[in-house]
């Protein structure tokens, strides 16, 4: 039976499994993510991300995200940047890409990424051939005003952010929480279709210290849209300005929730939108038996 060729990746600590399906089919990835996943019989990840082509012409390449449970989610910070160092790194970008630009010259690149909560640019910057950093155009974030609801299910007071995915934000000082509580939060009644859990605190040099509880993952050491959904969420109860260094267990991202149009280093940032900038990281090549459901 021939195997899977796959890679590992991680962005601040948040690892997957990724696997290229323009060169090789995954028939069953919501079994596999749960299969390798699996820290001690699997490969070990934070869930499996397919690489794809994309359908529509106003995108270049594709992205689904499948969690450790199976479960598929809408979208991730974390992994789009490390599909924007793939594409690039691996040569994905020396061709056509599907509307006649010509992305192999570009110094540093732009990708357009079909996801399932939409289309995300994705800005390499990129040094000597290796992309060091990834900005991502994580959209518009959504705010809906949960807190009479929440208040009389119980929940400890915090900000709904929706960056694409559903998040609660509680700010605290016991981050720590997160292994006691969040798995009760991701599964309360207030969220029907769950939801991403993160505990912050203000740091004494601004920084804001997030713990994650990812849905259908659990503790994760980052979360991209988690970053995302802390900073917008200290700008709205008066914690922080719009531009925050997130940190999390496995590293720090910078956060942009932008309040103006206005151009920077040739790229244009839109207001209201939401713009994650951090590292990406191969750790290895492998191959894996495919999974067969009998």
């Amino acid at each position: 039976m021939k195997k899977i060729p796959f890679t590992k990746m991680h962005g601040c600590g948040n690892d997957y499994i990724y696997v290229n399906t323009m060169l090789h089919d995954v028939p069953n990835p919501s079994e596999a993510a749960i299969l390798w996943s699996d820290r001690h019989k699997g490969i070990g990840s934070d869930g499996l991300v397919l690489i794809g082509r994309s359908g529509i012409p106003e995108a270049d390449f594709s992205m689904r995200i499948f969690n450790a449970d199976g479960s598929e989610a809408m979208m991730c910070g974390n992994a789009s940047r490390c599909i924007g160092k793939y594409l690039y790194e691996r040569g994905f970008l020396g061709k056509k890409v599907v509307d006649g630009r010509d992305a192999a010259g570009a110094e540093n690149p732009t990708i357009r990424l079909l996801t399932r909560s939409g289309i995300k640019t994705l800005w390499l910057d990129v040094s000597e051939g290796i992309v060091e950093r990834v900005t991502v155009d994580m959209l518009e974030p959504i705010l809906e005003d949960h807190n009479q609801f929440l208040d009389s299910c119980g929940l400890d007071k915090g900000t709904f952010v929706s960056m694409g995915n559903p998040h609660y934000v509680i700010f605290t000082d016991d981050v720590d929480q997160v292994g006691e509580t969040g798995r009760m939060l991701e599964h309360h009644p207030a969220f029907p279709q769950r939801c991403n859990i993160e505990f912050a605190r203000v740091e004494d040099d601004g920084t804001l210290r997030t713990r994650v509880w990812e849905r259908g993952s659990g503790i994760t050491q980052a979360c991209g849209t988690g970053a995302c959904a802390t900073a917008v969420a200290a700008v709205l109860t008066g914690r922080a300005n719009r531009l925050s260094q997130v940190a999390m267990d496995g590293g720090t991202l910078s956060i942009e929730w932008c309040e103006n149009d206005h151009i920077s280093n040739g790229r244009c940032f839109q207001e209201n939108h939401v713009y994650m900038t951090g590292p990406a990281t191969f750790v290895y090549d492998g191959e894996i038996e495919p999974i067969i459901i009998s």
